[in-house]
């Protein structure tokens, strides 16, 4: 059975005349205050893509290789793809002559997985994998979103602000009294200095 409707109105309740129950001249009302505020508040859009948006050194974009020397500083310790949650990073070591002795032969990121999370450059010890600027990126089949080296290596040069902010992150100086010496943190091959000390003190023993 159809329940019997019920008049909730209470006591001295103000009711609608018969424009109001149109509603007509309230959605009118709503659009010109829309308007209203397109011509006279300042625009905060951009006109993509002409207009470009420039991240802050913050910012988790895609991740990218750091080339030195026209080589990845990749030691293929394979720390990266275990830290990775959607398992995106895959690689293959293979030895080499000198300070390294493992690169890998190749490396590949699945961008379709990747979730921009950076464990894998908060776990890497060579600060050899980090997260860039780059967000705008279309893919025409999945193949195309799988990144091999010659697409994921970048020049240090082009990484340097994204370095340097992780350098701060990393040696955070809160009181703004102590300067942090930096032949304390010799902890990785990255530290060429140190390895042509360490070469010097094996020669002379």
């Amino acid at each position: 059975m159809p329940g019997t409707p019920v008049n909730t109105a209470t006591a001295g309740e103000r009711t609608l005349n018969f424009w109001e129950r149109l509603y007509l001249p309230e959605v009118f009302k709503g659009l010109g205050y829309s308007f209203r505020k397109i011509y006279n508040e300042p625009m905060y859009t951009f006109q993509y893509p002409e207009e470009q948006w420039y991240p802050p050194d913050s910012y988790r974009g895609r991740p990218v290789l750091v080339e030195e020397e026209g080589k990845t500083r990749c030691v293929s310790c394979n720390l990266c793809a275990r830290a990775c949650p959607p398992m995106a990073i895959s690689m293959k070591s293979q030895e080499m002559e000198g300070p390294k002795e493992r690169e890998p032969e190749w490396f590949e990121i699945n961008m379709l997985r990747c979730i921009y999370c950076g464990f894998c450059e908060e776990v890497c010890p060579e600060e050899a994998i980090i997260m860039s600027k780059e967000y705008d990126m279309t893919f025409q089949d999945r193949e195309e979103a799988i990144f091999g080296l010659d697409r994921l290596m970048v020049p240090k040069e082009r990484l340097a602000d994204r370095l340097d902010w992780l350098a701060a992150q990393r040696n955070p100086d809160s009181q703004g009294a102590w300067a942090h010496r930096h032949d304390n943190n010799h902890h990785s091959l990255r530290e060429s200095p140190f390895l042509a000390s360490l070469a010097a003190d094996l020669a002379h023993a």
